[in-house]
């Protein structure tokens, strides 16, 4: 496994273990799944583990493996405070409290601050600065309690600069990087290469999230697909893609959430060592990247922000069934494409295996409260609106 140094000194496997996929549906998690797999990659030499207050039932099962194990010692351990829940320093204070209690410990490693940005400047002067919470925050790191002291970046790009500018001395700084959000960032998300370059400017280390864009870098069409593997035959879309994202020097560690075993056996095969990426791999890279602009995918990450839907629809998954169908060239365009019968039965017989019925994109009813909760900004009820009448017309056969 190969480290690097963090300001401090520490060595943090460049491989970090993002947790929030022990959470599955938004709500619940298979906790002796995972501990097999989280202990496999404690094993392997994997000591960033990151997870959060909001993914439930997330910090509790971390907590739990922990302790079962005796391991907390060999491991770095992150977890953020949703400044955008909190109202007050007693707020604050109490939910630290809490996810201390739920991990099982009585420091963090890494502390970040989750999400800055969203609500914009106004929202971050009102959660972090008029409240107190940043004080409160910088004291806790002074005391030990927290040992370093960060951020999670989504949204207004002034925020970021904003934060930058202060004369407090971060730690570290979580962004997406990515080879398609380096220059064609999405939503409220701003191109990586500005925000790593701002970063490497101030030597903050730079802590990665969705480096498989959810999933969607692992799942390349064929072009694509033929393209890399005339440069490095064995190697997987996934691999390509996680050697882009932990190339940048000022990298410290490259989340990444590990559904199955399998993932976390090929991906240790990755960082053991990790070998950057070079000019003419990054060139055929962005050959990719503009192939996938111009294709029909929902920019879904499946970070489930937006779940649970109060309606119980399963939005993540839709979303990752119709990308999936994009991706193999099975989205007919009319009955009269080619592939028309093979393209109608495996959008809508995958569609019903994938996604229950009563969780599909039909029952929609548009209350959008999962829009604001979208890092992506995906107009969600507008984009189920467009699945479902695709759906309809494969079942009336009216394409």
């Amino acid at each position: 496994m190969q480290y690097r140094r963090d300001k401090k000194g520490n060595e943090l496997s460049v491989l970090g273990y993002g947790c929030m996929r022990f959470t599955k549906n938004g709500s619940s998690v298979d906790l002796d799944k995972a501990e097999k797999e989280g202990m496999a990659a404690i094993k392997a030499g994997v000591n960033y583990f990151d997870t959060a207050y909001v993914y439930a039932g997330n910090e509790a099962a971390v907590g739990e493996i922990l302790d079962r194990n005796h391991c907390r010692e060999q491991i770095y351990l992150a977890t953020k405070l949703p400044h955008y829940l909190i109202k007050s320093v007693a707020g604050a204070e109490k939910m630290f409290q809490e996810e201390l209690r739920r991990l099982k410990t009585d420091y963090i490693d890494y502390y970040l601050i989750h999400g800055v940005g969203l609500g914009g400047m106004d929202d971050l002067r009102k959660r972090l600065y008029d409240n107190g919470v940043l004080d409160f925050l910088l004291k806790e790191r002074k005391a030990g309690r927290i040992r370093n002291l960060g951020w999670s970046f989504h949204g207004d790009v002034k925020v970021f600069d904003y934060l930058l500018s202060l004369d407090i001395p971060w730690d570290f700084v979580q962004i997406q990087l990515n080879y398609v959000d380096w220059k064609n960032a999405s939503g409220w998300n701003v191109n990586a290469e500005y925000l790593y370059g701002e970063l490497e400017k101030r030597n903050i280390p730079v802590v990665i999230m969705e480096p498989l864009l959810g999933g969607r870098l692992s799942r390349l069409n064929a072009l694509s697909l033929a393209k890399l593997k005339q440069m490095r035959p064995d190697d997987s879309p996934a691999s390509w893609a996680f050697r882009y994202a932990g190339s940048p020097k000022g990298v410290l560690t490259v989340l990444s959430g590990m559904v199955y075993m399998e993932h976390l056996q090929e991906n240790i095969r990755t960082f053991s060592p990790l070998e950057p990426i070079t000019e003419q791999e990054n060139k055929a890279l962005e050959e990719v990247t503009e192939r996938m602009l111009h294709s029909d995918f929902v920019p879904c990450t499946e970070c489930q922000y937006c779940m649970p839907c109060p309606y119980g629809l399963d939005i993540p998954g839709t979303f990752a069934h119709y990308n999936r169908c994009v991706n193999d060239e099975l989205v007919a365009k009319s009955s009269q494409d080619a592939n028309y019968r093979e393209a109608r039965r495996a959008f809508l017989v995958g569609y019903d295996r994938k996604v229950p019925k009563l969780r599909q994109a039909g029952h929609c009813i548009g209350c959008d409260k999962c829009v604001p909760k979208c890092p992506q900004g995906i107009k969600i009820p507008e984009q189920m609106r467009k699945i479902d009448q695709y759906v309809e017309q494969l079942k009336q056969e009216t394409l």
